[in-house]
This record gives C-alpha cells, sequence and structure tokens, in this order.
C-alpha cells in the first residue's frame, strides 16, 4: 500500500449550468466569453479600485514633478504609491478576468485584506512624511493631498468590502 502525496482539486461554482463549454478545450470560445466578467467594472468594488489608482497615479506624478526637499521622504513615497498601485491593478485584474477561478491556492480575499491593510498602513505613513516634508511647495503638498485621499479611499473599500464590525453576542441562561 502506498501513502504517497495524493491530488486535490478544488472548483469554484459559477452559477452556470453545469457542463456550460464542455468541448470548447482550455482556450475555446465558451471559456474566454467565461473568463471577462462583464458585470465587475460597474460594481461599487470596482469603481473603488479606479478611484484609488487614478488618485495614487496623481500623487506620484505630482511628487515626481516636483522639487524635492527631501530625497528619502519623497523617495519611499513614490515606492509605496507604486507598488500600491501595481497591488490594486492586479486585483482589479484578477476580479476583472475572473482569475480567482484559476488559480484556487491562493485565498483572494484574504490577500487582498492584508494587502490593503498593510498598503494603507504604509501609505499612510507616507503621507504624513511627504507633508511634514513639503515646506510649501505646491506639487509636493498636492502629492501628499492626493496621498491622504488615496489613504481615505483604501480604508473605505476595506471597510466597504468585509464590512469590519464590532457585534456583542448574546447569550442565552435558560
Amino acid at each position: 500500500m502506498s501513502h504517497g502525496a495524493g491530488l486535490v482539486r478544488t472548483t469554484c461554482s459559477s452559477g452556470s449550468a453545469p457542463g456550460a463549454g464542455a468541448g470548447a478545450g482550455p482556450l475555446g470560445v465558451s471559456s474566454l466569453e467565461n473568463l471577462l466578467d462583464p458585470i465587475y467594472p460597474r460594481t461599487h468594488g470596482a469603481i473603488l479600485k479606479v478611484a484609488q489608482m487614478v488618485t495614487l497615479l496623481i500623487a506620484f506624478i505630482c511628487v515626481r514633478t516636483s522639487l524635492w526637499t527631501s530625497y528619502s521622504a519623497y523617495s519611499y513615497f513614490e515606492v509605496v504609491t507604486i507598488c500600491n498601485l501595481i497591488m490594486i491593478l492586479a486585483f482589479y485584474l484578477v476580479h476583472l478576468f475572473r482569475l480567482y477561478r484559476l488559480l484556487t491556492c491562493i485565498s483572494w480575499p484574504l490577500s487582498e485584506l492584508l494587502h490593503y491593510l498593510i498598503g494603507t498602513l504604509l501609505l499612510l505613513i507616507a503621507s504624513i512624511v511627504a507633508a511634514s516634508e513639503s515646506y510649501r511647495q505646491s506639487g509636493l503638498v498636492a502629492g501628499a493631498i492626493f496621498g491622504f485621499l488615496a489613504t481615505f479611499l483604501c480604508l473605505a473599500s476595506v471597510w466597504l468590502s468585509y464590512k469590519i464590525s464590532c457585534v456583542t453576542q448574546s447569550t442565552d441562561a435558560a
């Protein structure tokens, strides 16, 4: 008797009829039609992600085109804004192209939550440092303001997506 490693296959239900697109193959027309989610770009989460990407890009451009007063503060701000922008774009594309169905080994809600928590904290720190080192230069002040706006949008995304709340449970003493 062999007790080697076995293969575990997990599947996600899409709500469609079973066997839809069964003969189309991995790159068939049916699988490509099911790959793109036409409704996702109109959801609140997608619109919030686009708003976050736009504000992060504006913050990056404002700081990048300004005369810096502190190299380390603004290079940190640039790294944080671009990394957040790339990660939010990656999560947007994962939801848009339904890649979460193909990559089932990753817990996408948990990874997105962790990204938003860590990224929001780093963005808040970077925005505070950028605001304190701006010395009234308009481009740097604008970059810091857009950094704070992106921080607020990231917090709103965490709040709306995961509905963090403190609920007390009642115990019945019967």
